[in-house]
C-alpha cells in the first residue's frame, strides 16, 4: 500500500499491541522485517505484538484473530485477544459478547462492565516439574516458578538461561516467577518472542493462576498482580486439568495512527 497502513495502539495492564483491521486479507504477514521494525520501541510504533483482525474462518464466529510476536512467530495471546475483541467491538459499534478464533482455536469474548473478559481453551493436568516449578500450555507454553520474592529476581538472567537452555531453546518457553501474596498472586513474565520482560501477560497469568489452584493454594477467582496492573482468572477445576478458564481485565486504546513502508 503506498498510502500506508491504518493502525490502532491498545493496551492491557500494559501489555500493548499495535492493531489493524485486516479484513480485507491484505496484510502481509509472512514480512517478519516488517513485523520487527513496526514494534520495536525505538524505530517502530513500539508493542509487544501485532494483532490481525481478520474475516471469520468458522461458521458463526465474529473474527478470526492472528498474533504475530515481535520476532513475527505465532502464537495464542491472552490480552491481545482482549484488545483485540475490544477494537472489534469498537469497530462494528457491537457490545454483545462473539466468539471468534485464533491459532489455538475457538474463543468467546464480552463485556464485563469496563472490562475484558476473555475465554481461554480447556487446560489439562498441571505438570510439576520440581519442588518449585510448574509447566502450563494456556495457548502458549509457560514455566511457573515459585520465588520468595519476583521483584528480588534477576529476571533476565534467570528466564534466559531456562529458555535458552537445552530444553528450550529451539521451540521457546515463557516464564513466570510468582508468589501468593496477600490478596492474590504477584508475578513477573519473560515472554518468549518478545524476549524481554514484560509488563503483562495474559496467558502467563492465567498459567500462574491454575498452577496455584493446582497446588492448593488458591481457591475460586484469583486476582493477579503484574507491573502493569491486576488481572483476574477464573476456573472450573476437572478430574484432568480446568475448563471454563476465563480471562478478565482492563483494556484501552492509546492512540491511532498511519504508518509507512
Amino acid at each position: 500500500m503506498t498510502d500506508g497502513w491504518l493502525f490502532s495502539k491498545w493496551e492491557g495492564t500494559g501489555n500493548d499491541f499495535i492493531v489493524i483491521d485486516d479484513r480485507s486479507m491484505r496484510f502481509p504477514d509472512q514480512d517478519h522485517a516488517r513485523v520487527r521494525r513496526w514494534c520495536d520501541r525505538h524505530f517502530g510504533i513500539g508493542s509487544d505484538g501485532l494483532v490481525l483482525i481478520r474475516q471469520a474462518t468458522l461458521t458463526g464466529a465474529a473474527f478470526h484473530m492472528e498474533f504475530l510476536n515481535p520476532d513475527g512467530s505465532r502464537s495464542f495471546c491472552g490480552n491481545g485477544s482482549r484488545a483485540a475483541y475490544a477494537f472489534w467491538s469498537t469497530l462494528t459499534g457491537d457490545r454483545s459478547p462473539a466468539r471468534f478464533t485464533a491459532i489455538d482455536g475457538e474463543h468467546r469474548a464480552e463485556w464485563h462492565g469496563d472490562l475484558v473478559r476473555v475465554g481461554m481453551r480447556d487446560v489439562g493436568a498441571v505438570e510439576r516439574v520440581d519442588e518449585r516449578t510448574d509447566s502450563v500450555h494456556t495457548g502458549s507454553p509457560h514455566l511457573v516458578v515459585w520465588v520468595d520474592d519476583p521483584k528480588a529476581v534477576d529476571l533476565l538472567t534467570e528466564a534466559r538461561a531456562i529458555r535458552y537452555g537445552p530444553c528450550h531453546a529451539r521451540e521457546g518457553i515463557n516464564v513466570n516467577f510468582v508468589r501468593r501474596g496477600p490478596a492474590g498472586l504477584e508475578m513477573r513474565t519473560y515472554e518468549r518472542g518478545v524476549e524481554d520482560e514484560t509488563l503483562s501477560c495474559g496467558t502467563g497469568v492465567t498459567a500462574a493462576a491454575l498452577s496455584a489452584m493446582a497446588r492448593g493454594l488458591w481457591n475460586g477467582p484469583c486476582a493477579v498482580r503484574t507491573a502493569g496492573g491486576v488481572l483476574t482468572v477464573e476456573a472450573r477445576p476437572t478430574a484432568n486439568g480446568f475448563q471454563e478458564v476465563r480471562l478478565i481485565g482492563p483494556v484501552n486504546q492509546v492512540f491511532t495512527g498511519r504508518i509507512d513502508g
